[in-house]
């Protein structure tokens, strides 16, 4: 049996993609994997997986007595679990991650999947932010090996600490989708433009109310929304209202395969992101990257990261704005060029073949072959 690593994150990982692929990376590199998560009361069961894994059971599911509870419950799970190494993903598993590999004289990696800080649930908190910001100031200039989701928010790292950071794209596996299921065996209309709006990040500042109220304009097509997130429940009340009834239809959150099902039965991919804050304006969504395996073309709210792989491939377009009109106009421009969509889905053969885990895990496999 391999080095023992612990791989820690604070969500059910039912259907964290990242967590799941690093996890796969390290096992085939010989690591004994084991990964500790949470367990909510409407968690879905998890699959069969070639690793090891845990979910606790916590008293409270979200405010300040969450955090406090997860992370003293994970910091005495680490003490109390033999290990050769830890991973902690994102800022809320640091901290325990960090004193334990101290107590027990063990290294740490860390794998940052967003400019945590300046989330939008902490921009309007300066308090809770300024916690956040404090653990992260304290730990992050004295780790070594340290992971993120795309160059800019890499560089914002290393300028304030001084740290180098490797990029690592949340990326899927290579043809990881074939379309198995038909629109009619999915519920969805055969007759119908369909745009897929997916993730388990559903939440405020990322376009998803402007696009709702944008199918009051645009006839013909279905908005499907497939996950979960805060603003769901806003949505779905939305959705009710006269001229927009009867155009979205909502899913909740699905197994990888199942969710892609739906990703490759659509004719459009969104991801609609604000730039409200430095984590959103950095962003690069996984979804972007799951649009393109399923061979769908994108439209996009033009941000730096997103925009370097629209036209690096050539395989989507950009809204002009947000507002619910100009959203529309640029959808119903799109359903009449079917050329232009046609030239999309070639260009995303091509970035299919080059976007794959199996390329963007090289890096993984890098850092970590000095601990095997």
């Amino acid at each position: 049996m391999g080095k023992r690593i612990i791989v820690s994150v604070i969500n059910d990982l039912v259907t964290d993609q990242r967590v799941h692929k690093t996890c796969l990376t390290l096992t085939q590199m010989g690591f004994n994997v084991l990964l500790t998560g949470r367990k909510l009361p409407g968690s879905p069961p998890m699959d069969n997986r070639p690793y090891s894994y845990h979910r606790m059971k916590l008293m409270f599911t979200k405010g300040p007595l969450f955090y406090m509870e997860f992370n003293i419950r994970l910091f005495f799970f680490l003490l109390f679990n033999r290990f050769d190494l830890l991973t902690s993903n994102d800022l809320d598993t640091l901290l325990p991650n960090y004193l334990a590999a101290k107590i027990k004289g063990k290294p740490l990696v860390y794998d940052s999947h967003e400019y945590f800080t300046e989330v939008p649930e902490l921009v309007n908190r300066p308090t809770v932010q300024k916690i956040w910001k404090g653990i992260e100031k304290r730990i992050f200039p004295k780790l070594t090996d340290v992971f993120t989701v795309n160059q800019s928010i890499a560089g914002l790292f290393e300028k304030e600490y001084g740290v180098k950071v490797n990029v690592v794209r949340n990326i899927p596996f290579k043809k990881s989708v074939g379309k198995t299921k038909t629109r009619k065996e999915l519920g969805l209309p055969d007759d119908k433009f369909i745009m897929i709006l997916q993730g388990s990040g559903i939440n405020m500042h990322r376009g998803s109310e402007e696009m709702v109220e944008a199918m009051k304009y645009i006839d013909g097509a279905l908005l499907l929304f497939v996950g979960g997130g805060d603003v769901i429940d806003t949505l779905k009340k939305m959705a009710q209202h006269p001229g927009i009834k009867g155009k979205v239809i909502f899913k909740p959150r699905q197994p990888y395969n199942s969710l892609m099902q739906y990703t490759a039965n659509a004719d459009l991919g969104l991801t609609l992101d604000k730039d409200t804050n430095l984590n959103y304006r950095f962003s690069l969504p996984n979804k972007i990257f799951d649009y393109i395996q399923a061979g769908i073309p994108v439209l996009a709210s033009n941000l730096p990261e997103i925009r370097k792989v629209i036209e690096t491939y050539n395989i989507g377009d950009f809204i002009p704005s947000h507002k619910p009109a100009e959203i529309a106009e640029k959808v119903k421009e799109l359903m009449n060029n079917e050329p232009q969509l046609e030239k999309w889905k070639r260009n995303i053969t091509f970035a299919a073949e080059n976007l794959t885990w199996e390329k963007e895990s090289e890096t993984i496999k890098q850092v970590y072959s000095k601990y095997v």
